[in-house]
């Protein structure tokens, strides 16, 4: 049987990224901490922390801060059940946390303001685990999260899909530069020498609009931006275009600060959510949440 003491140690450092933290978090030394660390490991026969500056954990000991996280889901539904048994405090740090999958530009629109009044209301921690959406079901797959936001709409074993809606994508720059880059409109050899911006390697939103408008594959100068709030301060300043969602800046193309720069021309992807089906009632609220977000937000059928 796991020893939860050390299990919860492993999840302190994992998440912190250092021994100080975590044992400032648990009110124990750094020494304690380690130790507890060096006994987990031992008894699992495998390094569970990589030392450094952050420390993160193996692909095991991330499957067991993944395990220890449910097991709190499960606590959190025996409170309810149990809710004068003095077995929990109220510090926060043994409230239950939901360790979820997302694309960064759900989290820079619509997620956060959906998420908020559920993880107040329910006293929850959320982990954001943010990675391109054709890239978070693999996530949950591992046992990295307990659910993902993602373009797969096939179920993982022992999942559940349901579709959220449509983000609307539009090209967009600064007026200045569809004048200086793109006079002629969005033909392939202005397209083709017309910088553009990439949020990092995953993402292909860019070149799948370039394929769609040129009709052959164009690998213009771009520049890397990791930063959805980035990629529309670069768009404003004339640095590139953009594949941006549409509802980050209806008031920039309603003033004519960004224009199309293939007006009438968009890419929708289609958004899901996933999860095990456990049947918690923790994680069915979260469901329910972020489902009605999805809704109100995005684009429906």
């Amino acid at each position: 049987m796991l020893d939860y003491a050390l299990l919860s140690a492993l999840s302190a450092v994992a998440a912190l990224g250092s021994f100080e933290k975590a044992a400032q978090m648990l009110h124990v030394t750094p020494s304690a901490v380690s130790q507890r660390i060096k006994l987990l490991e031992e008894r699992m026969g495998q390094v569970l922390i990589i030392r450094g500056q952050p420390c993160r954990p193996t692909e095991a000991g991330a499957l067991l801060c993944a395990h220890a996280d449910q097991v709190l889901l499960l606590e959190d539904e025996l409170r309810g059940k149990l809710p004068l048994a003095p077995l929990w405090t109220d510090t926060g740090h043994d409230w239950p946390k939901i360790k979820v999958g997302v694309n960064a530009d759900s989290v820079a629109t619509w997620l956060v303001s959906t998420v908020a009044e559920f993880a107040a209301e329910r006293r929850v921690l959320v982990d954001f685990v943010v990675d391109d959406q054709d890239y978070t079901a693999p996530l949950l797959r591992a046992g990295t999260v307990i659910g993902a936001i993602t373009t797969a709409d096939t179920p993982i074993q022992g999942c559940r899909v349901q579709a959220l809606g449509r983000m609307r994508y539009r090209g967009v720059a600064s007026p200045a530069y569809v004048q200086r880059y793109l006079p002629h409109g969005p033909v392939g050899a202005d397209l083709a020498g017309a910088p553009c911006l990439t949020f990092n390697q995953k993402d292909m939103l860019q070149a799948d609009f370039l394929l769609r408008l040129a009709g052959e594959p164009l690998a213009p100068p771009s520049h890397w931006l990791p930063d959805s709030n980035g990629f529309i301060a670069a768009c404003l300043g004339g640095m590139a275009w953009g594949m941006v969602p549409e509802m980050m800046i209806l008031d920039e193309l309603m003033r004519g600060d960004l224009v199309d720069i293939a007006p009438g021309q968009y890419s929708d992807v289609m958004l899901y959510w996933q999860c095990p089906r456990l049947g918690l009632p923790l994680l069915e609220a979260l469901t329910a949440a972020i489902v009605a977000g999805g809704r109100k937000y995005l684009i429906g059928d």
